[in-house]
């Protein structure tokens, strides 16, 4: 048996990732559960599950936790808590499903403690590449990912070697507004652009989808998880989201991974492998239905969130922490109302612009120019 920290088990990932454990016959050991402040579903949680501890955001939310509590847990709370869980409590495994910078330093005391990490959380490598990479390797822990493109090139390198990689393939279901141009997305709503196609994701995640920024995040990630320079790293509109990512030989063979769309799929993956577990509400791909594959290339032109985070990206050092904490805000203004769906494009590209590059960024310098990029845009567009 394996115990397992869950980083975020009231988020779209962690109640996935529960979902998993329940298939796989007391495999693991819930250790810690935290949450943002749903003190409803985790209590739910608890009571099936029975960890250690758990975390919340808020130390007022405790009171209330605690009061409706029917076991012995202890509570923590805050940034602090969420470090103090992933440094002093026994886990094999450390599962970041949190949402936005906040992942970044509880990810970097799991792995001084030695636990092995299944990433969901995009920022800790797109703010902290070089830094959580050098840590793993310091300290010789596993590092896999859980997003589904990432979760795919691993297992199509699986039995390769990574010097006749000729390029990885990232796919992208070119989101809600595939095909339109600048005119349109002049105008579009946030409802608008919450209906992706395929995916059921958060907010934030589902209007990244719709600029490209999300992909761009993900080739950053690549670059990280693989050890492949940007060059090597390719992007393909595949709309029906069956083919999850490629990698390509330099034979010209090219391996593909497909499946439903199922985030459980790469989950199960990433916290058993390099075992598989038969999951019973996955359902299998059946080309019969599925029987129509077509590809397209990305319109950077139009949406620039690619191309700013390949820039970001060949830059290096604190350029990506700009890229997250820009598009972060400006999200968080377009959901609000504040902003229009291009705005986000012209914030994101005036804060790099702007800012005097670190080229050895430390993790003080990266949690710095978070806040000050989110408070500037904040005070500059909430006036």
């Amino acid at each position: 048996m394996k115990n397992i920290i869950i980083f975020g088990s009231t988020g779209s990932i962690g109640r996935q990732t529960l979902d998993v454990l329940r298939n796989l016959n007391n495999d693991f050991k819930v250790v810690g559960l935290t949450a943002y402040n749903n003190v409803d579903l985790l209590l739910k949680q608890c009571e099936e599950f029975l960890p250690e501890v758990v975390v919340l955001k808020d130390e007022e939310k405790r009171d209330e936790f605690n009061a409706r509590l029917k076991s012995n847990i202890k509570v923590l709370t805050g940034d602090l808590g969420l470090q103090q869980l992933a440094r002093e409590y026994n886990a094999d495994l450390a599962v970041i499903a949190l949402e936005g910078i906040s992942g970044l330093m509880p990810t970097v005391e799991a792995i001084k403690s030695g636990k092995n990490i299944a990433l969901a959380t995009k920022e800790v490598l797109v703010t902290a590449g070089k830094l959580i990479t050098d840590l793993i390797n310091t300290y010789n822990v596993s590092f896999l990912p859980i997003d589904s493109e990432h979760c795919a090139i691993h297992q199509c390198l699986q039995g390769n070697k990574k010097e006749d990689i000729s390029r990885l393939i990232l796919t992208a279901s070119g989101g809600p507004f595939r095909g339109m141009k600048t005119d349109f997305l002049k105008t579009v709503s946030v409802e608008q652009t919450l209906k992706h196609p395929n995916w059921n994701m958060g907010k934030k995640i589902t209007v990244d989808s719709a600029t490209l920024m999300n992909k761009g995040f993900e080739v950053i990630e690549a670059k990280w998880f693989f050890n492949v320079e940007p060059e090597k790293i390719d992007v393909v509109i595949h709309p029906q989201s069956i083919i999850h990512s490629m990698v390509e030989y330099k034979d010209g063979s090219i391996i593909a991974q497909m499946a439903t769309t199922d985030m459980r799929i790469p989950i199960q993956y990433a916290i058993n492998y390099p075992r598989r577990c038969y999951i019973k509400e996955v359902k299998f791909l059946d080309f019969a239905l599925n029987n129509t594959l077509t590809f397209e290339k990305p319109d950077v032109l139009t949406f620039r969130g690619l191309t700013l985070a390949y820039d970001a990206l060949k830059t290096g050092g604190s350029m990506t922490a700009v890229l997250n904490a820009a598009d972060e805000a400006a999200v968080n203004l377009f959901l609000n109302k504040k902003i229009n769906f291009l705005d986000i494009y012209k914030i994101v590209e005036e804060n790099m612009n702007k800012h005097k590059n670190i080229e050895n960024p430390t993790l003080s310098d990266i949690i710095n120019i978070d806040k000050e990029i989110k408070n500037k845009i904040l005070k500059d567009y909430m006036r």
